[in-house]
């Protein structure tokens, strides 16, 4: 990697006005957590909410629901009311326990999801005391109510992974954690006979066989970094970064046609946009790339310039051949 890209060790963008005198565009890369399940064993504590780059735009808090809500709805999200997200999924059994799979391993369409809820429907409103305020084909929002207090973890963050040690927990208040298991456990043994689910296991798919709860907390709990606030626009399709865009009014596209100075964009695949990165860079469209990812868990931030864009050779004769993706991200 070119010695000129720089380690950042401190905010990059102090101030708007610097920013955009740069002419930066920063791409952000989703990370992981640090622990593999070994180590989640060993602590035998609870691990931390949030994956990184969950951290990263929306705070220590994670309030993922009610931002993940604003980006699905045009309704009015109170800031103060805590909302808690709702997901039918599937666990897998092994020999000793069960593991999460992720949302796109269940192949789920909206009309299972919806004929599921219709099911579910009257056992989730009494026990939240409150109704749904909206379901899609992935995510179900209902004001958390008395789970407020549960300290919970995204399908994102634990999928592929041992659930005994990633389910809800009690923070201030006991016996909640207990009390969300016993309506999981009516909403599992209601599904498991339902047609839906039948009609699944003659294609050969796996069950829908319990709910997930996640996210849990309120509008009000969001900690935007200052690159987020200080950006003119943002980019991507995940509807968290749709819903962090109309939570603090910034213009908002999932698709990147052409990087423009002062933008942030989360992409599902963003070595498709280097290239063009590379060639804005290159054409003095842009004076930097700030590119932010997460080795290890921890947040990185680095600035690559035109002049960072091609491998260095000590054969100074020879041509100069531009960085690969996997080089750059591997670093």
């Amino acid at each position: 990697m070119p010695h000129k890209i720089r380690e950042m060790t401190a905010n990059p963008t102090s101030s708007l006005s610097a920013q955009n005198a740069l002419r930066r565009f920063t791409l952000l890369l989703p990370g992981e957590d640090a622990l593999d399940s070994k180590e989640e064993q060993a602590m035998g504590d609870r691990p931390v909410q949030g994956l990184p780059h969950e951290r990263f735009l929306l705070g220590k808090l994670v309030p993922l629901a009610p931002v993940l809500l604003l980006g699905q709805t045009s309704q009015v999200v109170s800031p103060s009311e805590v909302i808690a997200c709702l997901q039918p999924v599937h666990l897998h059994a092994t020999r000793d326990h069960l593991i999460l799979m992720g949302q796109n391993q269940i192949d789920l369409t909206q009309t299972e999801s919806t004929e599921l809820l219709k099911a579910a429907l009257p056992f989730i409103e009494e026990d939240f005391q409150s109704s749904i305020l909206l379901h899609g084909q992935y995510y179900w929002f209902v004001p958390a109510g008395p789970f407020t207090s549960l300290e919970s973890y995204s399908i994102d963050q634990a999928h592929g992974r041992n659930i005994d040690w990633w389910m809800p927990r009690d923070t201030n208040q006991e016996g909640m954690a207990k009390r969300w298991r016993k309506l999981q456990n009516e909403i599992q043994m209601l599904w498991h006979i339902h047609p839906v689910n039948e009609e699944r296991e003659q294609r050969g798919m796996p069950s829908i066989n319990s709910l997930w709860i996640s996210g849990i907390g309120k509008l009000s709990d969001v900690q935007a970094p200052q690159i987020i606030l200080q950006s003119n626009h943002l980019y991507g399709s995940h509807p968290l970064l749709a819903g962090l865009a109309k939570f603090l009014n910034i213009s908002h596209s999932t698709i990147l046609n052409s990087p423009t100075a002062g933008s942030f964009a989360w992409l599902d695949n963003p070595e498709s946009v280097w290239p063009t990165l590379s060639t804005a860079l290159s054409n003095k469209e842009l004076d930097e790339v700030l590119l932010i990812d997460f080795p290890k868990g921890k947040a990185r931030e680095r600035v690559f310039t035109a002049k960072d864009l091609d491998r260095k050779s000590w054969a100074f004769w020879k041509k100069a051949e531009p960085l690969t993706w996997k080089e750059i991200i591997s670093s």
